[in-house]
């Protein structure tokens, strides 16, 4: 029960809360309950742990399968447990492994259960297409450790979030002074990484106008409604003289090759009219059982497509054997195809513009892919399917990590919100309020270079975790042969 608390008030350690030290002091019950427990209890814990900071944190799935995916609730209930009870899983395997490793009470707490918990979170955000919503390391956003995220990117932050953790346990149960002292050190490097500039300016700053149509999820896909959402974003594009428009997923409910010619050339109009280009979200098909979740560039520059590559799993595609979920859930284009993973950033409004759609700024190793070719960030999204939940604010606390690691601004357009710019160093800049059409004007400063993390990725953090494990198990084990 205490880990269930633990795990559940970590959640406010996240967006929209944001209480970072919550999540130093949660974990470091964690920590306290793992320390000298054996294999078997610390994965009950670890996985009750999880239990509650997965049940509370992304209770928001509930709403995308009841409310808007025809799921009855008693079922939408069910898959929500099972689900929160399946990702718990992660957590509770990095209990048992630490466990296992021996080590001396600080070592543990500092180096090997901050090494388990990073791997297993790190294997989350790959099995089965990945889950890695609430890592530790995105509620450093804000705070002092967020300076590591250029060097060692959100799994990094995590090492660093469950090592303070650590600290924290032994300052308090062993009360010795060399614990603060770590503690304070580890603050105070990351607060001064905050001051390195990474990146540098490249070119002018160049208006953007992001657009939120806030279409009603329920509505989005219904025949009558199609006039008046393509009138609503029309208008908004219209009255901009932003050289780069950025419209949300999805924004046109219909494949690029049904929408109305004279519509396309309304939209390309007004982006050539300010010599710029419009970034349009469009289901775009290339054969009737082959189509994409796509982004088509329009105005001035040549026509450019990005497709989606990260698809998630039964909203936007239906993994092999589960074909009758789609008898259940009443999703529109619910079977898209993958985009290749070589796709260039898209040379628009004089920048070069590394796309990502939906949840896919939740994989960091993959945005930085595109740098540090691209200088500029854009993510469009269709939250609504979320509801007035914890979801949007999360995906923007997302997508800060994503400014922090690359050094680049990250420009969100969304349907309902949040709509956002963010600096490289993570600030939002600006941002509308959720749930009301509007249209968010900045000027977007393009970035050239590359943090360490666009260089290395995840693999230090990686090679630095399983180097923890294996030097603390070396070290047991020269001991016992003496």
């Amino acid at each position: 029960m205490i880990a269930l608390l633990a795990g559940a008030a970590t959640v406010l350690a996240f967006a929209p809360v944001g209480f970072y030290p919550l999540a130093l002091a949660s974990l470091a019950v964690l920590v306290h309950l793992w320390m000298r427990a054996a294999p078997r209890a610390c994965f009950r814990s670890g996985f009750a742990f999880g239990l509650g900071l997965f049940g509370g944190g992304v209770s928001w799935v509930y709403v995308s399968l009841s409310q808007f995916g025809g799921m009855p609730a008693p079922l939408a209930g069910l898959a929500t447990f099972l689900f929160c009870a399946l990702i718990a899983l992660f957590p509770a395997a990095a209990g048992w492994l630490q466990a296992r490793v021996p080590a001396a009470d600080g070592a543990r707490a500092c180096l090997v259960i901050p090494a388990a918990w990073t791997l297993f979170e790190w294997l989350r955000g790959w099995i089965l297409t990945g889950f890695p919503w609430l890592s530790a390391g995105y509620a450093a956003t804000g705070w002092p450790t967020q300076g590591y995220a250029p060097l060692l990117g959100v799994y990094g932050l995590s090492f660093v979030t469950l090592g303070a953790a650590g600290m924290l346990w032994g300052l308090v149960t062993k009360k010795k002074i060399r614990f603060l002292v770590l503690l304070v050190a580890v603050v105070g490097v990351g607060q001064a990484l905050r001051a390195v500039d990474w990146t540098a300016p490249a070119g002018d700053p160049v208006r953007a106008a992001l657009l939120q149509g806030n279409i009603e999820q329920e509505m989005k896909f219904r025949p009558e409604r199609y006039a008046r959402i393509l009138e609503t974003y029309a208008r908004l594009a219209e009255e901009t003289s932003a050289r780069l428009i950025i419209l949300p997923e999805t924004a046109v409910p219909r494949f690029y090759d049904g929408v109305e010619p004279e519509y396309l050339a309304r939209l390309d109009a007004a982006a050539k009219r300010n010599g710029g280009d419009l970034l349009l979200g469009v289901p775009y098909r290339e054969a009737q059982d082959r189509y994409y979740n796509s982004v088509v560039a329009l105005g001035t520059a040549p026509r450019q497509v990005y497709h989606k590559v990260h698809l998630v799993p039964f909203g936007e595609f239906v993994p092999p054997g589960f074909g009758w979920v789609l008898h259940v859930l009443q999703i529109p284009l619910s079977d898209f195809s993958r985009g290749s993973f070589a796709q260039a950033p898209l040379a628009v409004a004089g920048q070069r513009v590394a796309v990502n759609i939906c949840y896919e700024d939740a994989f960091g190793d993959e945005i930085a892919r595109s740098l540090p070719e691209a200088t500029l960030l854009v993510n469009v999204s269709n939250v609504a399917w979320f509801g007035d939940s914890l979801a949007p604010s999360q995906h923007l606390q997302i997508a800060r990590l994503r400014a922090l690691e690359t050094g680049r601004v990250h420009l969100t357009a969304t349907n309902s919100g949040v709509t956002a710019a963010i600096d490289r160093d993570g600030r939002v800049l600006a941002q509308l309020p959720q749930f009301a059409a509007g249209r968010l004007e900045i000027a977007a400063q393009g970035y050239a270079g590359a943090t360490p993390y666009v260089r290395l990725r995840d693999w230090p953090t990686l090679i630095g975790a399983l180097l923890a494990l294996a030097i603390a198990s070396l070290i047991a084990a020269a001991k016992r042969s003496r």
